[in-house]
Parts: C-alpha cells; structure tokens; sequence
C-alpha cells in the first residue's frame, strides 16, 4: 500500500468527532479518503449524517496529514505499521464486522492476521481455578495452530498469552491503548514477550492513554479478528460479555467455561449457557466448532490431572483419583476413601512429593494440573 494512501486513511481517522461508522459511510460513497476530503472542499453535504461542524475538518485536511506523517515516522522507527481496509494485510474478518477500525496500528507477527484465531477472554480478578483454565485452553490451542487472541488485561487475559506462548504458540494482543503504551503495567514484560513473538494490535495512535471507554470499542477488535469467542470465568455484567455479544452479532461462535454454580465470577459463563453457549470441557470442544475437527490433541482443559509419565502404585493412584482440582478436606478424603488417617496421610505425603497436590491452608488438598505454574 503506497504511503501517500496510509496517510490519508490515518488523516481521516484523525477528524474529531468522524465515527467508524461515518467514516465507512463517506467511503463506501467516494471510494477513498482522498476522494472523500476533495468532495469536502468542493462544498455541499456529501452525505447523510455528516454536520457542519465536520465539515471543515473534511475541507481542509492539512493539519491531520501532518499530524498522519509525523506519527507514520514514529511508527516506521518504532518497527510498527499502519493498516487500512484498503491493505491486503488488513484481516478478512475484521473488515466484515458492523464497524471495523478505519485504522489498524500493528506492531509483531503482521502474518498472525490471516490466521485461525481464537479469542479467550474473562475476569480481570479471575480465581486460581479460571486462570489454570484459560492457561491450559490457551496452551492446547496454540498448539493445535490456532492463534489466540485476547485483551491482555489481568486475570484470564494475561493467562491465555501466556499459555499460548509457554509452548512457542501464536498470541495476538489487542490494546484499548496506544502501541507505546503498557498497561496494566505489571505485563511490562508479557507485552514486551508478545511484542517480539506474537502481535500487538490496537486503533488507537501512539500516546492514547488507556481510557475506560476505549475496552468496549476494543473489545470488537477481540470478537472481529476471531472465529470464535471462548469465556472462561466473567460476571453477569462484564466487558467478557460484551465481547461475546458482539461475536454472536457478528456470526462468531461462543464457548463458555463451566465454574462453581455459587461462584458470581461464572455467573456470567453460566448465563451464556443458558443462551446456547457451547459448553467447554476441554480444548476439542473448540476446535470442532472453529476448524470442523478435534486435531490430534492430548491437552485438555484444567481438569486433566498432572501425573502424565509419572509412576505411583495403585493405591496412591486410587486415592488421587478421589481429589479434585476443587479443594476438599483430608476428612472427606479418609471417608470416601476408606483408608485410615494415618494411611491416607502417608499417600497425601507421597502425592505431594511427586507435585500431583497441594496441601492448603486448613487441612484442605486439591488436585495440580498439568498446566499449574
């Protein structure tokens, strides 16, 4: 795509108070910005929607080329780029959505467009048992070559990059900020991990700050580039369902994570179950939906066990098969057991030592997976 074009594109997107969806207008009626901004200055309204107040702006471009050239600079020194509809770097399933970004700043793995790519999303306070779940999803996609595509906010965000790129898998992060921008700024370094191997992506110029109305705007981003939508753990009222809504109005399909029914962190995963939601149990629920087969998979989701080639006699092996993920009391494990405490002590021991449990505070265990840190 020729400069001169990218920068007209970024000068458009520029024009204060100009929408996605009025900016899709005026092109879909003048073919292209530079069409759009000379119909502008011959006078007149060029079409519907379009105020006096805009108007100007439209007429008299100038200022919003500059301001376009001196951030195209930035950029090109940045090693980052500009996209617009026009580019056929520009992803298919953006372009389709109701109101794709007249502007797509990408800084990574630019070819990550054009791939299979999966969303996992959730609460930014997820609990231990959401993050295992979007690391273990996200770790079993990416090695069945899906990208997979999330906010990188905290909580299920941060987990899914991270899952994905545990085995050198593909990620996409989607910014509600500028490209220079790290927020939050704990993920300094998983941003900078996705900057290099994977791909960051946002509609915002360099310097946006992460404003609270900009995640909604985001979040179509998320559900554009996405075949489908899975939700891990999410509130009623969450911005991981507002990604998901988008990506049933867009024809995306939407997963969602089982929890604790007295857990309000699932409440939200359990409403969309209750919508039509397919359920998610473990990585091949996905993949026959997205790619029409379950792959050759052997990781599911957080409920897989950790024991892989480990070796442990058949007594241990029973007693382990009696633990959850969820945690339960060594009492409950004597009387469903029924071994004696001293012997389901002596194997709760022997577990431990392999990494298969965890003892928790108040005599509680619970079950390790293999995708626990």
């Amino acid at each position: 795509m020729a400069k001169k074009t990218i920068i007209d594109w970024m000068a458009l997107s520029f024009i204060p108070g100009l929408g996605t969806k009025t900016c899709q207008q005026l092109i879909e009626r003048f073919g292209s910005p530079q069409a759009v901004f000379a119909a502008c200055a011959r006078g007149g309204t060029p079409c519907t929607g379009i105020s006096q107040k805009l108007l100007g702006p439209l007429s008299s471009p100038a200022p919003f080329r500059e301001r376009a050239n001196s951030l195209y600079k930035r950029l090109e020194t940045g090693g980052a780029t500009a996209l617009c509809p026009d580019d056929k770097e520009y992803p298919v399933f953006l372009k389709e959505i109701a109101d794709p970004p007249t502007v797509l700043y990408v800084q990574g793995r630019v070819e990550l467009l054009d791939s299979l790519c999966v969303a996992v999303v959730g609460s930014r306070a997820a609990t231990g048992y959401g993050k295992r779940a979007a690391y273990s999803l996200a770790q079993g996609l990416a090695e069945s070559g899906v990208t997979v595509v999330s906010g990188l906010a905290s909580g299920v965000d941060s987990e899914a990059h991270s899952g994905a790129l545990s085995v050198k898998g593909a990620t996409i992060g989607v910014l509600g900020c500028g490209l220079d921008v790290v927020y939050p700024r704990h993920n300094a370094q998983l941003y900078k991990q996705i900057r290099t191997e994977g791909l960051l992506v946002t509609e915002y110029p360099l310097g946006t700050r992460p404003d609270g109305f900009r995640f909604p705007a985001r979040n179509r981003i998320i559900a554009g580039l996405s075949r489908g939508v899975v939700v891990v753990e999410a509130a009623r009222k969450s911005g991981s369902l507002i990604t998901a809504e988008m990506a049933l109005d867009e024809g995306r399909e939407v997963f969602a994570v089982p929890g604790q029914i007295d857990s309000f962190k699932s409440s939200g995963s359990h409403w969309l179950l209750q919508q039509g939601a397919k359920l998610v149990q473990s990585v091949e629920d996905i993949l026959v939906e997205c790619r029409g087969d379950a792959g050759t998979l052997s990781v599911t989701t957080s409920g897989s066990d950790a024991s892989g080639d480990i070796q442990i006699d058949p007594e241990s092996a029973g007693l382990l098969e009696k633990i959850d993920v969820y945690s339960c009391s060594r009492n409950e494990l004597i009387a469903s057991s029924g071994l004696g405490s001293a012997k389901v002590t002596e194997l709760l021991l022997l577990l431990e030592l392999e990494g298969l449990i965890e003892m928790l505070p108040g005599d509680e265990v619970r079950k390790l997976t293999k995708k626990d840190p």
